[in-house]
């Protein structure tokens, strides 16, 4: 059977199963798209199907996009990895490490951290920044202080404490937001204007943007969420669209086949279909381990399960962290290569990039909670369906 032949077949069964409402898979390589399509429906409660131009929400995959923008300032000079980040954000001088809370009165107890915070340790989740739905003491913090959640989109959210010191553990969370007010101040201009620019124009990812245009509207899906009996249930959320920051971290709308054109920019180094938006040299650089000594990535136990699982992709092999992927030390049981590049987003968006292959694959649904073990087979199938055609 040919790889198309069994994706169809793939997806159609995981829409049937109601293992997701609906669903969009592509795959390709530097230079052609192998697979392309899409099963199920955009919304539980209404007729429109999915299809490959449906725009959903990014989240998590948000965060590669924000990468390769700091790399874009890097190369110019604009922005230095190891700087501290202060120069540019004064604030962050003024950052204190949560060490826990006082027994008698639970007030947090902080202290100044021993490094100051640089653009290498915020693209690799090492910065100290948490999420507060993957670390109970960060949720804490901010309900005692009155610090909105990061979904929120206002710069009041960016007034949290660090979790760890710099350079001494991997924590995920908002440090990739930060990294994004540092390339307004370095750009001197939105997030939002900057990636139009810089990466979706060049690229032509006609439908992605930082806040969903009208004509995106007309094609958006809308979320669901698991019920307890397994079943699906509409479940609509959205980023404020009059939102007071661009978050680097997650806010980005877009379609799965504009994705799929981002990962083979990366596979082609730094370019696709003739322009150029990074030195082949930075996306080597961007693309290996950049967590200091032995630090590796580590399980994420949740605190919010009807936000997310708790998640490992890969338990049994080694992690790190590049400037703003997950990295695979050694080969998937899917076939994914040493040395990949991957990850995800909190709707249960997955992607991947083999440079070794020349591959990359790229699936869309709009699922909370994240980590859903069904959908996360859907992409594990996915995987394996497409390396066992390479052979």
């Amino acid at each position: 059977m040919s790889l198309a032949t069994d994706l169809d077949t793939l997806i159609a069964n995981a829409v049937t199963a109601q293992d997701l409402a609906g669903v969009v898979l592509t795959v390709g390589r530097t230079n052609e798209v192998l697979y392309e399509s899409a099963a199920g429906r955009r919304s539980l409660d209404a007729p429109q199907p999915m299809t490959p131009d449906t725009v959903m929400f990014l989240a998590s995959m948000t965060k590669a996009i924000t990468g390769v923008l700091a790399m874009q300032l890097v190369e110019c000079g604009r922005l230095e990895l190891d700087a501290p980040a202060a120069r540019l954000l004064p604030e962050l001088d003024r950052v204190q490490v949560l060490e826990g809370f006082d027994e008698k009165t639970g007030e947090p107890r902080l202290r100044a951290p021993r490094s100051p915070v640089t653009l290498r340790n915020l693209l690799t989740h090492s910065s100290g920044f948490a999420y507060e739905f993957w670390n109970a003491d960060i949720g804490r913090y901010l309900e005692k202080r009155g610090v909105p959640s990061v979904l929120s989109g206002t710069r009041a959210s960016f007034a949290m404490p660090l979790a760890h010191d710099p350079d001494t553990a991997w924590s995920y969370g908002q440090g990739i937001d930060v990294a994004g007010r540092l390339i307004e101040e370095a750009a001197g201009e939105t997030l939002r204007e900057f990636a139009r620019k810089n990466l979706f124009e060049p690229l032509r990812m006609d439908g992605t943007s930082f806040r969903i245009s009208p004509e995106m509207r007309t094609r958006l899906a809308t979320m669901h969420a698991r019920t307890p009996d397994g079943g699906l249930a509409v479940h609509p959320i959205e980023i404020d669209q009059n939102a007071e920051q661009d978050m680097g971290g997650h806010s980005v709308y877009g379609t799965a086949p504009d994705y799929l054109r981002f990962l083979r920019m990366i596979l082609g180094g730094g370019a696709l279909d003739g322009a150029r938006v990074l030195k082949a040299q930075t996306v080597a650089t961007l693309s290996r381990n950049h967590l200091a000594g032995d630090l590796r990535v580590r399980t994420l136990k949740t605190v919010a399960p009807g936000f997310t699982h708790d998640c490992n992709f890969f338990p049994d092999i080694p992690c790190t962290w590049g400037l703003s992927w997950l990295i695979n030390t050694q080969q998937t049981p899917e076939g994914r290569s040493p040395g990949s590049l991957a990850w995800a987003g909190i709707c249960n968006n997955y992607c991947w990039v083999d440079p070794q292959r020349d591959i990359a694959g790229v699936m869309y649904s709009q699922l909370l909670p994240f980590f859903d073990p069904r959908a996360l087979a859907l992409f594990r199938d996915f995987e394996r369906t497409v390396y066992r055609s390479l052979g």
